[in-house]
């Protein structure tokens, strides 16, 4: 059996059921953020920008949860209901993100919907914790 810490938000969907995050070894996956607060109540209806944002702040506290920030993702793959909207504001959202250019590999996915109709995008990431012995 593979030893997994995980972490939730405890919000209603996540009676799905599913986790936020899996930590196993020194690899952390997170499930798709979304825009969603501390109380799970969806934010920024109709606006990308702030969707991403809190989407990018949901990754930061589950990436908090394990003593990491965003400088530890490597991987990205972001889920989007309008890829107009999402490059018109990406570039600006990922750099104040990641304080800077992300030096993550992505990818961005047009989709016809997300898991609840008001969301515009869903971001997915792949941390390492530290870095491989040498």
């Amino acid at each position: 059996m593979i030893d997994k810490d995980t972490r939730v938000f405890g919000v209603p969907w996540e009676d799905y059921p599913y986790v936020q995050a899996c930590r196993v070894g020194e690899t952390l996956h997170l499930s798709g953020q979304i825009a969603h607060d501390p109380e799970g109540r969806i934010v920024g209806v109709g606006d990308m920008a702030a969707q991403m944002r809190q989407a990018y702040a949901n990754v930061g506290r589950l990436l908090a949860e394990y003593g990491a920030t965003l400088a530890n993702v490597v991987d990205e793959l972001t889920f989007v209901t309008d890829m107009e909207a999402a490059l018109a504001c990406a570039t600006e959202v990922r750099r104040e993100a990641y304080g800077g250019d992300p030096v993550v590999t992505s990818t961005i996915v047009q989709v016809a919907g997300l898991a609840f109709p008001e969301l515009l995008v869903e971001i997915r990431c792949t941390a390492r914790l530290s870095d491989p012995p040498r």
